[in-house]
């Protein structure tokens, strides 16, 4: 199989084995979404799910997580799965004692999922959330974002970007929420939003779809401030030496009238020029750590040996099994090009049909492609978030749009993944 075109920075080839097929994410996506559906009415129309009592509760404490980057997935309002995940690994991050073992979940009537009670965190300040629900007014640049999406194969690649198939999942992947709690929030107002509308949503970071291809990577700042430092270096070499008379002048004069001053600042300048003011630097690839766990499905982001932040993943399925062991990541794609071969993601050998996807939301590899030194494996986003920690990827470890996005900003080229 052809290698796919990656746009900036780099060039890498990944295969299909990485990215979850157009065919599969759409059955994933109705199983999960037929899992979720309520029972039908006496009418035969669908009762529409009930939000907890304590949804705001929930949600102020997912806000919080997602905040913190410690992600809980897709807020939703209920306490489970990803945000107890995500809950205890924040308290292990920030030296708070675990939590006891919480009570098995319970089914509540109306609702699409089970959910527990949330736990006693009174240790936790959580003000950081003041509001943890905020209005947004639906942008002009929301609606571009959008556009008629095909759902074969063939008519996908004849487009040279794949958007938001609606403002509703535009919306959803910016505040980082379920849809179907994002309907909760704002009854009646989904099914004819337009730009000017303004909804209720989780007061998380919002993920600019818009911004992805600018993103700060950590290389690409190193190379850009290496240039600039040569650049000065070279320009400082050409100058020429100032006119002798010129420079007597000068000094006469500030004799005469700042003599005391001129010499104090002559000292410090000399002393600045051979002691340069220390600066922070950016870390370098062996301070900085990712380890996944297979068990948990969590991605867990390491920097000098400390926890700093945790995203919930997809991995591998036991047929297409994420390869176990320790990897260092090549280097980092924004908004990627994807080979879709349905032959390769069926027997493992390349087919003589391929298509080349566009990049955008709903690319099968997301927004981001963190190349490991693996062939055809990596970390990558996604076109449905609804399928992360529901569905095994092809061999690959894959995040939410907004996660990935986040964690390709402290990541670069030699950092140790490692897969367990």
């Amino acid at each position: 199989m052809n290698p796919p075109v990656l746009r900036l920075p780099l060039l890498f080839t990944f295969s299909l084995l990485c990215g979850l097929s157009l065919s599969s994410a759409a059955a994933d996506k109705k199983a999960a979404k037929a899992a979720d559906q309520p029972a039908a009415t006496a009418e035969g129309e669908k009762a529409p799910p009930s939000m907890p009592a304590d949804h705001e509760a929930a949600t102020r404490l997912q806000v919080f997580l997602d905040r913190a980057n410690f992600g809980p997935g897709k807020i939703d309002g209920r306490f489970g799965g990803f945000s107890e995940k995500a809950l205890g690994l924040y308290r292990e991050a920030h030296s708070l004692p675990p939590l006891p073992a919480a009570p098995a979940p319970v089914k509540v009537e109306g609702q699409p999922e089970k959910t527990m009670p949330l736990p006693d965190i009174s240790d936790m300040d959580l003000t950081s959330v003041k509001d943890v629900f905020i209005d947004y007014v639906v942008t002009e640049a929301d609606v571009k974002a959008t556009g008629k999406l095909p759902k074969e194969v063939p008519e996908m690649a004849k487009l040279k970007w794949l958007p938001y198939a609606n403002l509703t999942e535009a919306v959803g992947e910016k505040f980082h929420v379920d849809v179907d709690y994002l309907k909760q929030l704002n009854p009646g107002k989904l099914d004819t939003l337009k730009a000017g509308d303004t909804l209720k949503v989780p007061n998380v970071e919002p993920f600019e779809i818009g911004g992805v291809k600018t993103l700060p990577l950590l290389d690409l700042i190193a190379a850009k401030e290496a240039a600039t430092a040569a650049a000065h270096k070279k320009e400082k070499g050409q100058q020429k030496p100032k006119d002798e008379a010129g420079k007597k002048s000068t000094e006469a004069k500030g004799k005469v009238t700042h003599k005391a001053k001129d010499a104090k600042t002559t000292k410090e300048a000399e002393a600045a020029e051979e002691k340069p003011a220390p600066k922070e630097g950016l870390l370098t690839a062996d301070q900085i750590a990712i380890k996944v766990d297979t068990k948990d499905n969590m991605l867990r982001l390491f920097e000098n040996e400390k926890l700093v932040a945790a995203y919930p993943v997809t991995i591998g399925s036991a047929q297409t099994v994420s390869p176990l062991g320790e990897w260092k990541v090549k280097g980092i794609a924004r908004l990627p090009d994807f080979r879709y071969d349905l032959s390769f993601l069926k027997t493992g050998e390349r087919g003589d049909e391929t298509y080349l996807l566009a990049p955008g939301p709903n690319d099968p590899v997301g927004v981001i492609w963190v190349a490991l030194n693996k062939p055809g494996i990596g970390l990558h986003g996604t076109s449905d978030p609804d399928t992360i920690g529901r569905s095994a990827s092809h061999g690959c470890v894959r995040l939410a749009n907004w996660d990935i996005a986040r964690l390709a900003t402290h990541v670069r080229a030699g950092v140790v993944v490692s897969i367990h």
